[in-house]
């Protein structure tokens, strides 16, 4: 598995438009900015990513809905993780050589460094040698599998793939590999990594539970387990575990990242901005980690430090629709509409089926008196999502705009 799995959050809310489309509808965040030269207004923009709502948020929004799933209570998670505390415990590498001389782990050896350096044809040749000299260890097994998910270029994001059908064939060598050792932290990760890219949530804890619990200083391992927690709808949950995974790579900008975006499930937005700052100052270059800081900034009311990092934002990545969505909500909420209708008029054309644009294309026409346009932008959400209550919330606002402006009959 070539770097770590996105967070839950990323994929169920679309975070920063964390590399998946929403699921589900992400949570109304209230705006009640106006124009001087429009009816008052208070319709609702939609942020791509958005944070928990408050109390003050549209009753209309209702919580951020979770992928549910039945599953089986979660073990007590790892302590969890103090911003001050010491790295003790350093990470262990994703290296599948035990280190023992023998002419098998040799091979392993060989097998790990080539596909560090993604020479994914010699990985494999020395990943099968040491099937051969060692046909009843696991490790040559998983080494063969994460050649073909990398050479597959499979997505690394939750439910990315559901239906990719390369995907059954692997999981099937992984439960070879198991039957050898059921107890093999590594191919109980990439069962995991694999089933978690299905969107298989429910299916993957157990497999990534057990993984965690067999290497406590693997970052990754860690982190996979709250990303299907996350995903299950047990934020709380999950937290320790991205906790535990930034504490063993502190300067990992993705480990970051998925703290920062579990920190904001949790309506913890100090937090957050602290853990997508960081992320941010790793990798300045990266836009999903502005727009993460945006949305974070936008959760903490600091308008004036949102709109900066959801302009580098766009800037880094002119193609990404969320990211367009996002800073046209930020737009609304300074009163420049004119730049919130154009900003969300441009993610539209990015991604049609972006709910959250055509909301926010509504609104910002709604505020400057275009209601017949809003109306038009609001009825593309709902041909998206008819089950929306943004959708629905907005159109009855939207209506009683229309009544207040025509008069009393």
């Amino acid at each position: 598995m070539r770097g770590p799995l996105r967070s839950a959050l990323t994929a169920a809310l679309g975070l920063a438009g964390v590399a998946c489309a929403s699921a589900a509808p992400a949570p109304v965040a209230p705006a009640r900015t106006e124009a001087s030269s429009a009816p008052a207004v208070t319709l609702s923009p939609a942020l791509a990513s958005a944070p928990p709502p408050t109390p003050a948020a549209s009753a209309a929004a209702g919580p951020a809905p979770a992928l549910s799933a039945t599953a089986a209570p979660a073990p007590s998670p790892p302590a969890k993780a103090s911003a001050d505390a010491p790295a003790a415990l350093p990470a262990s590498n994703d290296g599948l050589a035990r280190g023992t001389g023998e002419p098998a782990d040799r091979e392993l050896a060989l097998g790990d460094a080539a596909y560090d350096a993604e020479k994914y044809k010699e990985a494999r040749a020395h990943f099968r040698k040491a099937e051969q000299l060692a046909p009843k260890d696991a490790a040559p097994k998983v080494g063969l599998v994460r050649v073909s998910v990398a050479e597959a270029d499979l997505p690394l994001d939750y439910a990315a793939a559901p239906r990719d059908p390369r995907i059954a064939g692997l999981l099937k060598q992984l439960d070879g590999a198991l039957k050898l050792d059921a107890d093999f932290g590594p191919a109980l990760l990439e069962r995991g990594h694999l089933l978690l890219i299905q969107g298989k949530a429910e299916m993957a804890e157990s497999s990534l539970v057990r993984a965690a619990e067999l290497m406590p200083r693997h970052a990754e391992a860690q982190s996979a387990v709250g990303v299907a927690l996350m995903a299950l709808g047990k934020a709380k949950e999950s937290l320790p575990y991205f906790e535990r995974a930034a504490t063993l790579e502190r300067d990992s900008p993705e480990r970051l990242g998925n703290l920062g975006a579990a920190y904001l499930m949790q309506g913890r937005t100090g937090d957050a901005v602290t853990a997508f700052e960081r992320a941010a100052q790793l990798a300045p270059n990266n836009a999903r980690f502005q727009s993460d800081l945006g949305t974070a900034h936008l959760a903490n009311n600091r308008l004036d430090r949102a709109l900066p990092a959801l302009e580098r934002a766009v800037a880094l990545d002119p193609q990404r629709a969320s990211y367009f969505a996002n800073l046209s909500y930020a737009l609304q909420q300074a009163a420049n509409l004119d730049r919130a209708v154009a900003t969300a008029e441009r993610a539209t054309q990015l991604d049609p089926k972006l709910g959250s644009a055509w909301l926010n294309l509504g609104t910002a026409r709604a505020k400057r008196g275009e209601l017949d346009q809003a109306e038009a932008a609001f009825k593309r959400a709902q041909a998206l999502d008819p089950e929306d209550p943004r959708v629905k919330a907005n159109l009855e606002e939207l209506a009683e705009l229309r009544r207040k402006k025509s008069g009393p009959p």
